[in-house]
């Protein structure tokens, strides 16, 4: 379900922008930028999927110690990024302003090349770095849980494109302010369990102290080897594992990092939200 919620975000932020762009070229009568535009859009796609598949060869390069570094570090790195994003929205659930902004600076220039390279450009960085994110998160799923659905990611993908086609071309009105707002909730629990998995990486690498577990609550494997529904790697565990972090036998160090996570991210994400 994570992998639903995060890579449904990510596709409806880069489909609302690019629907604003393309809403704001489309009334300045720039159809020739329009066709850049799905040009940088393209480019972005396709340099997105190589790069995925570059970051899945560093990835298996890494063996032993080496590989629970590697892991606890691009987990702690995912969960930055994956908060400072939650934080950024709440602050900026309106950049339909700055986008258009953008896009006249560009618009003020001759239609040359320049001008149609720097609508093209401004695409693909918007589409590239939501591309790249979304790859580093479904990795820091894949490390915490094992594995990730594959159709939940499709259909959150699915979704995304949906959302935004519904918001810019068919011109239906979504209670976006809310969808946010329940979406960022649910990914700073996302976030925390994810820093929280990096220290237990950490720890497990051995270059921070093991602090102990402070429970054991997972039930006890089936005969057959399998998982009862509430373990952490069972059907219903996993799916919180997945959402809230839930971690049946946890370090003390893991819990506090999650705790502690969990209560400052809602805190000045609520703080931002009420500035705007």
């Amino acid at each position: 379900m994570a992998e639903l919620i995060i890579v449904f975000r990510e596709v409806l932020e880069a489909s609302l922008i690019i629907g604003i762009l393309y809403t704001y070229l489309n009334k300045t009568g720039n159809q020739e930028a329009i066709s850049s535009l799905w040009k940088g859009v393209i480019y972005a796609i396709i340099a997105s999927i190589i790069g995925s598949f570059f970051f899945q060869i560093i990835a298996g390069g890494f063996y032993g110690q080496s590989e629970k570094l590697f892991e606890g570090f691009v987990m702690i790195f995912a969960a930055i990024i994956l908060s400072t994003m939650v934080i950024w929205m709440a602050k900026n659930q309106n950049i339909a302003e700055d986008l258009k902004e953008k896009a006249n600076d560009i618009i003020s220039n001759d239609k040359s090349t320049l001008f149609l390279g720097g609508i093209a450009g401004l695409a693909f960085i918007s589409v590239f770095r939501e591309g790249i994110e979304t790859i580093l998160f479904l990795y820091g799923i894949i490390l915490k849980e094992g594995s990730i659905s594959i159709f939940m990611a499709l259909f959150g993908a699915f979704l995304g494109l949906l959302s935004g086609y519904m918001i810019f071309i068919q011109g239906r009105k979504i209670p976006l302010k809310k969808f946010f707002n329940v979406t960022s909730v649910l990914l700073i629990f996302v976030a925390s369990g994810m820093l929280a998995y990096g220290f237990h990486e950490l720890e497990s690498a051995g270059i921070i102290p093991d602090s102990g577990r402070i429970w054991d609550i997972n039930p006890v494997k089936f005969s057959d080897g399998s998982y009862p529904l509430m373990h952490d790697k069972g059907y219903v565990g996993s799916l919180i594992k997945g959402l809230f972090g839930y971690n049946g036998d946890p370090s003390i160090l893991e819990f506090l990092v999650w705790l502690f996570t969990t209560i400052g991210l809602l805190f000045v994400w609520n703080k931002a939200r009420s500035k705007k």
